[in-house]
């Protein structure tokens, strides 16, 4: 009796062991298939172009998500906006032409009456914020802007090459002038005008104006592609400086400037 009880648990050991070392080799290890999702895209940079009906701008764009819902970041229905713009502005009244040059066309242009440039630097802060349409591939959205903040007036004096005359009109000589009381009879006169001189000529003498500016416009998104910006924006501006700005000799100046614009930006969004 003993050894038979001894070999049959001696026999159930051995089952109990190969069972569990079997159970070991066919046991699948432990896989985490969790998958991290990307990160919400909150940031967006873009540039672009903005034709005025008074003048042209470039410009950069810089925004930020202030949307709370994080599933929904990747829209860009809410966006802060930072903005840099570079602008030109020229009086409706302007008309470039052809001088003259001893009795013949000159084959220089410029524009008569016109008496300085006129160049804004902007600092804008404001948001943009969806009212139509759904961000999402292949279809358009809607959104308001509108933005404000400081402007640097850049008043430069328009030169141009014309014959003046020192000594009663007996003889003339062809000079770089600006528009003043000594030199309007020539400045005015298209007889005496050859062209505009070079940009680099008076910039010495530019003055700096500060300001204010705002603006209001609609914003279509149609980018396809959740990563890049593409828009178009169509809005209108307003420019307040603290003195008249001379554009034209013979018109009245202000100090402000209103405008219907529409522009076209590219670039990219990230996180």
């Amino acid at each position: 009796m003993p050894i038979k009880f001894i070999t049959k648990t001696l026999l159930v050991g051995l089952f109990m062991l190969s069972s569990t070392a079997l159970m070991a080799q066919t046991a699948k290890p432990f896989i985490n298939t969790t998958v991290k999702k990307p990160k919400p895209l909150t940031k967006e940079l873009s540039a672009g172009i903005r034709l005025n009906t008074d003048g042209w701008g470039l410009f950069v764009d810089k925004g930020k998500v202030i949307s709370q819902d994080a599933k929904r970041m990747d829209l860009f229905h809410d966006v802060s906006l930072l903005q840099l713009e570079f602008s030109e502005r020229r009086h409706p009244k302007e008309l470039r032409q052809y001088g003259w040059d001893v009795k013949k066309q000159s084959d220089k242009q410029y524009v008569f009456g016109k008496i300085n440039n006129f160049y804004a630097l902007k600092f804008n802060y404001g948001s943009r914020k969806m009212i139509a349409g759904k961000p999402y591939p292949h279809s358009v959205s809607i959104h308001w802007v509108y933005a404000g903040g400081l402007s640097l007036g850049f008043l430069k004096p328009y030169y141009i090459e014309a014959y003046t005359s020192k000594d009663g009109g007996k003889t003339y000589s062809k000079e770089h002038i600006k528009y003043s009381s000594s030199t309007m009879s020539s400045f005015l006169n298209p007889v005496y005008v050859v062209g505009a001189s070079g940009f680099s000529t008076g910039i010495g003498e530019t003055k700096i104006i500060p300001g204010l500016h705002l603006k209001s416009a609609l914003h279509f998104d149609y980018a396809i592609d959740k990563f890049k910006v593409a828009a178009v924006e169509v809005g209108a501006t307003a420019e307040f400086y603290i003195q008249n700005i001379e554009l034209m000799a013979d018109q009245k100046a202000v100090p402000y400037f209103f405008n219907l614009y529409a522009s076209i930006q590219l670039g990219k969004r990230y996180n």
